[in-house]
Order: C-alpha cells, then sequence, then structure tokens
C-alpha cells in the first residue's frame, strides 16, 4: 500500500493539529515540508495547480496546507475529515 503524503509547513498553524489527528489515527505517511527546499515547494506547487480539491482553498487566497494526498489521488484538507477517511 503506497503511503499518503502530507504536504505541510512548519510554520502553519493548521499543521500541528493535523498531524496529530494521524497520529491518533495511526497513520503511516510521508511528509513533505514544502518549506524545507525548493523541491518539495515545487512538488506541492504542481499539486496545487492541478487538483480540484484546492479550488476553494485558492478562490480564498488560502495556500492549501496542510494537505494530505491520498494513493487514489482524493486530498483531505481538513482535519476533522480524517476520522471518515481512516476509519
Amino acid at each position: 500500500m503506497i503511503k499518503p503524503v502530507l504536504f505541510f509547513a512548519h510554520l502553519c498553524p493548521d499543521t500541528e493539529p493535523f498531524v496529530a489527528e494521524l497520529a491518533h489515527l495511526n497513520v503511516d505517511y510521508e511528509g513533505v515540508n514544502i518549506l524545507e527546499s525548493m523541491a518539495n515547494y515545487k512538488r506541492f506547487l504542481f499539486l496545487r495547480d492541478h487538483h480540484s480539491a484546492f479550488d476553494h482553498a485558492k478562490q480564498n487566497r488560502y495556500i492549501g496546507i496542510p494537505a494530505l494526498l491520498l494513493a487514489d489521488e482524493r486530498v483531505v484538507l481538513d482535519k476533522d475529515e480524517l476520522s471518515s477517511v481512516f476509519k
């Protein structure tokens, strides 16, 4: 099974509670800190620019992180949705 990929920034106040919920649900994931390297940032921007899950975030001038990319290409942006995804 392919691990979900969590795009995050350590400076984002929403990252810590999102990560805590993933830990609570025992979700194993690949973490990608978009501020760590230009490659990570570009990887996130490609996803953000091409996935409709980010439309609302872009319209409201949000970055769209934390964002959890699932193996089936769905993207979870809301911490409260995690429990329904990882039952």
